[in-house]
């Protein structure tokens, strides 16, 4: 009787090692094909400070090894932003199974947008904040002071505000998840407002630049898509009671 019941559990533990070995495959696929145009890559991520440098000024590398691990670096993470499609497909097939009819049918469309959303807060990054922040910086600079950025500390930034604000625009689905599930009411989730716009200008403070601007351009979006996901549980709950009755 052991052996029966463990038997299910090693036959997930070996669809889950399949499935990750097919996720390592295709990011390592898809790395390799942007690799010969890593440098490429590099320029347009770094576009958004380059283009505001002054003339003469650049940026720079101040370790040997920056000049190829950087735009290496930048292409592995490319690489796996382009794959989450498949991560999150590679998941969704892992977990189905278990999964309700009813469930099935609303997991699909979360799936789907938690997807976009991702996508569109990488976006909003790099053509709305970056633009606003490099602006800040490089014009608060003394005028004696050429600004000449080292590459890796620049690739270090952009990566984690890439991430800040791809996960940031997850939070509507997030709370449509605690609403849909029961684990939390929209009324009371509303009721906590407050407490939530403090907390995402504390999540603004520790994951942007230690400036009022990063971190309002973090904080606001993240607490108007908190409201999002407050409607659109609201009108799933009242959806799923509708067909109920």
């Amino acid at each position: 009787m052991s052996d029966q019941q463990n038997q299910p559990f090693i036959d997930h533990l070996i669809e889950l090692r399949d499935r990750l070995l097919k996720t390592l495959m295709v990011v390592a696929a898809i790395f390799a094909c942007m690799l010969p145009f890593a440098a490429e890559i590099y320029d347009y991520v770094a576009e958004p400070l380059q283009a505001r440098l002054t003339e003469g000024a650049g940026m720079i590398a101040t370790e040997v090894t920056s000049t190829f691990l950087t735009p290496f670096k930048t292409t592995f993470v490319l690489a796996f932003f382009i794959s989450v499609p498949f991560v999150l497909f590679q998941v969704w097939a892992f977990i189905a199974p278990g999964l309700y009819r009813n469930e099935k049918r609303v997991a699909i469309p979360l799936l789907v947008s938690s997807i976009v959303l991702f996508y569109a807060g990488m976006a909003f990054a790099y053509y709305v904040v970056f633009p606003i922040l490099f602006d800040f910086f490089v014009s608060s600079a003394h005028a004696d002071i050429k600004v000449m950025p080292d590459i890796r500390s620049y690739l270090d930034l952009v990566l984690k505000l890439f991430f800040a604000f791809g996960f940031a625009f997850e939070i509507p689905i997030a709370t449509l998840l605690l609403i849909w599930s029961g684990a939390v009411d929209a009324r009371t989730l509303a009721s906590k407002r407050p407490y939530v716009i403090v907390g995402c200008f504390l999540v603004g403070m520790l994951l942007t630049p230690p400036d009022v601007i990063s971190q309002s351009l973090l904080a606001v979006p993240m607490w108007l898509l908190f409201e999002v996901g407050i409607f659109f549980g609201r009108w799933i709950k009242k959806r799923g009671r509708e067909e109920h009755a």
